[in-house]
């Protein structure tokens, strides 16, 4: 039976996290998936698998990490080789499987044809523009029939070069001809958000050529990766598929003594600690920060969780080697108490769940404690070592991401600026004057294409303050923002303190002249703000413009959603049906001189000024 941590809630086996074996997982496969189809709350999604090879143990891989991240695939698989006329003819069963994601899997063996060693620098160029259009309208294709989210395979190299090392730099080279290719789909996916690319390229190099391609698997079974390849595809494609769903991992809690720094700072002082290049191992922890604070700068949350005196905590920041400073992290928690309870704190004040946690530390016993006590906590194993603890982490992918969006870049000050609100909210007695004393400013419009990536990660991300957690695709945002039957909104909310960025969501579909709301939700950074009340303000005049009096909404619990069960009735909706205990029905009458619900919320005009479909 393979190991799994006591909770009910976290029943991932070990084996399945890096450093893995991938030899142990083929072999318990089977067990593995047994125990994790037992997990409560497994999210449903349909993907089509399109194999340039055979794929299935890249099918069966998959299945597996993207089960141990709480999603239950369903797919449908492609014959052999036939992945182009699948789509080209509209194979019936893909068409009618409706697939969310479709992923692509070739390998340099689906090249239609290489340029010829003989051939001239011209027509190695006209070959490389044939082979990428061809790609493309298979693309494009999938996009405007099946509506699906594309992961895409780029290229890896074979194991022979004809050409020697002339093979990477001559236009006739096959290596250099692929490489040509990587850099043509990677400019493609920069342009189509729907084309999401996975990096086979970088995976091949990372496993070995010699291990990843094996003549005898491609020989016996067409299997364009080995089977211990298939494993590193299949954690691959899940890391980019849980992101596409909103469960990549939102902030990295951090241990500071021998684990940002050799040494301990209240025995050692200030002034020994092993950190930056006068030591191999101070040029390591360096290393190690300079990963952690690159993750920070791209939309990560950094906390420090660790055993310590406040003031010696602190201090060591101040070390002139040190990468990170104290103002890079969003909670500074350095006391005596329990790490469990100092990670719980933590992810209260960030308003984030425990789920979106990675908690790192160089002490066995600590991570042990914290895995034991708080299952939904992320916990790697990264040993003691310093120089591995960033390539474990990278392997693990938790902060995976589709795309990088503004409002990641700038997440740290957001959470920055609500430490500064609710100081600034212990100096009132009444509510009321502090929410006035906000000066708080709201942009709220029709779902605008700039902010289209965001709104998808939005959706995707939030679970708290979610009335239907429905998840919508890229694809499915833009082509409801353009849809005339659809009332849609986003919001963003600014104060005295600064932006809060893009924060709220609302989707309607209106139908004999009823507003019913499929989606609802708002960033759990703004709550008690009256931000839902904004939005609301704004649905209610929006509906009134077009002529509607009636709005429906649906109330479904999840194991998150709580805080919204009321929100309703709140609202001056009226129950009108208990479809079952996992959803409630919803009616609000517009009356005559409606009343704005907002007090301490002023209305701006958008900052952009096109709107979607134009």
């Amino acid at each position: 039976m393979p190991e799994t941590h006591n909770s009910a809630t976290c029943q991932v086996p070990r084996e399945l996290q890096f450093p893995f074996s991938s030899e142990s997982i083929l072999r318990k496969r089977q067990a593995f998936r047994r125990e994790l189809l037992k997990r409560p709350g497994l999210q449903p999604v349909k993907i089509a698998i399109l194999g340039g090879s055979t794929t299935a143990d890249v099918k069966s891989m998959l299945e597996l990490f993207l089960l141990a991240a709480g999603l239950a695939p369903s797919f449908y698989e492609s014959a052999y080789n036939a992945y182009y006329e699948d789509v080209l003819f509209e194979n019936p069963e893909l068409w009618s499987f409706k697939p969310e994601i479709v992923f692509v899997h070739t390998t340099w063996q689906n090249v239609s044809q290489f340029p010829d060693i003989r051939s001239s620098e011209a027509a190695a160029k006209q070959r490389l523009q044939t082979e990428m259009s061809r790609f493309e309208a298979f693309w494009e294709k999938i996009r405007s029939d099946l509506g699906a989210v594309i992961v895409q395979n780029n290229f890896d190299l074979p194991r022979l070069r004809p050409l020697g090392n002339l093979d990477g730099s001559a236009a006739q080279g096959r290596a250099y001809f692929l490489q040509q290719l990587n850099s043509a789909f990677a400019q493609f996916a920069q342009k189509h958000s729907w084309l999401l690319i996975n990096d086979i390229g970088y995976l091949s190099a990372q496993v070995g050529l010699a291990e990843w391609f094996d003549y005898n698997y491609w020989y016996s079974y067409h299997m364009a990766v080995s089977p211990t390849a298939a494993v590193f595809v299949g954690q691959n494609v899940a890391r980019i598929i849980q992101s596409i769903y909103g469960k990549s991992k939102k902030c990295l809690v951090l241990d500071l003594d021998n684990t940002l720094w050799g040494g301990v700072i209240g025995d050692d002082g200030l002034a020994n600690l092993v950190l930056g290049r006068d030591h191999p191992l101070g040029e390591a922890f360096q290393s190690f920060q300079r990963y952690a604070k690159e993750l920070r700068d791209r939309g990560i949350l950094l906390a420090v969780c660790s055993k310590n005196d406040e003031e010696n905590a602190r201090q060591g920041f101040s070390h002139p080697d040190s990468i990170l400073k104290v103002e890079d992290f969003s909670v500074f928690k350095a006391n005596w108490r329990p790490k469990p309870e100092n990670i719980r704190e933590i992810a209260d004040q960030l308003n984030i769940g425990l789920d979106a946690l990675v908690f790192v530390d160089d002490n066995p016993v600590e991570r042990a404690l914290v895995a034991d006590q708080l299952p939904e906590v992320a916990v790697p194993e990264i040993g003691c070592d310093v120089t591995l603890f960033a390539e474990i982490l990278e392997r693990e992918g938790h902060f995976e991401a589709v795309r990088i969006v503004s409002d990641d870049l700038a997440r740290t000050a957001y959470y920055r600026s609500n430490a500064d609100r609710s100081s600034f909210q212990s100096k009132f007695e009444n509510y009321g004057e502090f929410l006035a004393a906000l000066e708080m400013t709201a942009e709220i419009a029709s779902f605008q294409p700039v902010y289209l990536e965001r709104i998808t990660q939005l959706i995707n991300k939030t679970n708290q303050f979610n009335l239907t957690t429905r998840r919508y695709t890229r694809t499915e945002v833009e082509s409801v923002s353009v849809h005339p039957a659809y009332i849609t909104l986003y919001g963003r909310l600014c104060d005295k303190y600064g932006d809060n960025g893009l924060v709220s969501a609302i989707i309607a579909k209106v139908k004999d002249g009823i507003a019913e709301i499929e989606l609802w939700l708002m960033s759990c950074r703004v709550l008690k703000r009256e931000m839902e009340c904004a939005m609301f303000d704004a649905f209610v005049e929006e509906c009134i413009v077009r002529g509607i009096q009636t709005i429906i909404g649906a109330y479904i619990p999840s194991q998150k959603n709580g805080m919204v069960a009321n929100l309703y009735p709140e609202m001056g909706f009226r129950c009108i049906e208990q479809e079952s205990q996992d959803c409630t029905r919803w009616q609000y009458q517009i009356p005559l001189g409606y009343q704005l619900k907002s007090q301490y919320i002023s209305r701006i005009m958008p900052k952009i000024a096109t709107v979607c479909g134009d």
